[in-house]
């Protein structure tokens, strides 16, 4: 069996580096949002995305710039990782016109054709369709790319999961199908609401793939997901990943979290994987106090102008209320 020390030396100081400054960029813009929240400079629903970072990183490492991402609402953080710019995403928040979706969307609809980020979406379980037809599209225009489709375990219990499930594994779709298990749904435990407490085997079903993947180390995300990505781009289909993590915060901004115990949270907050990416940095004398201050202060620097340009910016104009709603004029398909 491997040990863990097996598996990190697989990685590059370089990969350690990039990780753990984009988790760091993502643990400190989604703090920052809670605060602007309570402020109430964002309104709405506020989902955060604290304590799940180490997938949003494995996630980036182990795919290309041509594939695609598709999340439910806890999108922030999985829009900056894949490039939207902290800038667009903190006035998505703040309901801006230069916000990544015209600031029409809000928290939980960032949305990004540039960067292959297609949503956040509000309703639970839809992009798990849209994911697949997304992977249709690329098998469709014979590309090699591939769908992550991200998923909470509350999602795992409605019938599009199993229709398109149905449907990938008949016509081998290109995607990476992943639940991002923190355990609570909205508030309800999986035990309270599953007989199948591990979500990987739905996939036995369908004779679709499928793993557990530990979602508080970046490693094993990396791997788990490669193995994945590897199988469709080689036309070999849909995999099923069922990824362990937890969220500190609570489903929402509104929500006390009392469905469970504080020693639980900290327990999870000791395997940290902003933390321990940084032992892993430090103990192979792979950084320096003076470059983690400087990786401290770039991303201190880079929240603190995303605010300021949402702050900065226009609301959007009346004539954007009627626009990118059903239809455009010069759509290609509309046949008479």
């Amino acid at each position: 069996m491997q040990t863990l020390t097996d598996v990190k030396t697989k990685f590059t100081k370089e990969t350690y580096l990039y990780w753990y400054e984009l988790m760091l960029l993502l643990r400190r813009f989604e703090e920052k949002a809670g605060q602007l929240y309570g402020m109430q400079k964002i309104r709405g629903f506020c989902h955060l995305y604290i304590g799940q970072e180490a997938i949003a990183a494995g996630a980036m490492t182990a795919t290309k710039p041509g594939d695609k991402f598709i999340t439910a609402y806890r999108d922030h953080a999985l829009g900056i990782a894949k490039g939207i710019s902290a800038k667009a995403c903190m006035a998505e928040l703040y309901g801006k016109a230069t916000g990544c979706s015209k600031g029409k969307g809000g928290s939980m609809h960032f949305f990004s054709k540039e960067h292959g980020f297609f949503g956040g979406h509000g309703i639970v379980g839809a992009q798990i369709g849209t994911g697949a037809g997304l992977a249709f599209a690329e098998q469709y225009l014979n590309t090699d790319n591939v769908v992550l489709c991200f998923f909470g375990d509350g999602a795992a219990r409605q019938g599009m999961l199993h229709e398109t499930f149905n449907m990938a594994m008949l016509w081998k779709l290109p995607v990476i199908f992943i639940c991002e298990n923190n355990h609570y749904a909205m508030g309800t435990s999986v035990e309270r609401t599953s007989n199948v407490l591990d979500i990987y085997k739905l996939a036995d079903a369908y004779e679709m793939p499928a793993d557990s993947i530990d979602g508080m180390s970046c490693e094993a995300v990396h791997e788990g997901i490669q193995r994945a990505v590897s199988r469709a781009r080689e036309a070999g289909g849909p995999t099923l990943l069922e990824i362990k993590t937890y969220r500190y915060r609570g489903h929402s901004m509104s929500d006390p979290a009392k469905y469970r115990t504080k020693e639980e949270v900290e327990e999870y907050k000791e395997k940290d994987p902003i933390t321990v990416t940084l032992k892993t940095l430090v103990d192979n004398k792979w950084i320096t106090d003076a470059e983690i201050e400087a990786i401290n202060e770039r991303v201190k620097a880079e929240v603190e102008e995303s605010v300021k340009f949402a702050e900065e910016s226009p609301w959007p104009s009346d004539d954007e209320l009627l626009k990118d709603v059903y239809t455009q004029e010069d759509y290609p398909f509309i046949m008479d």
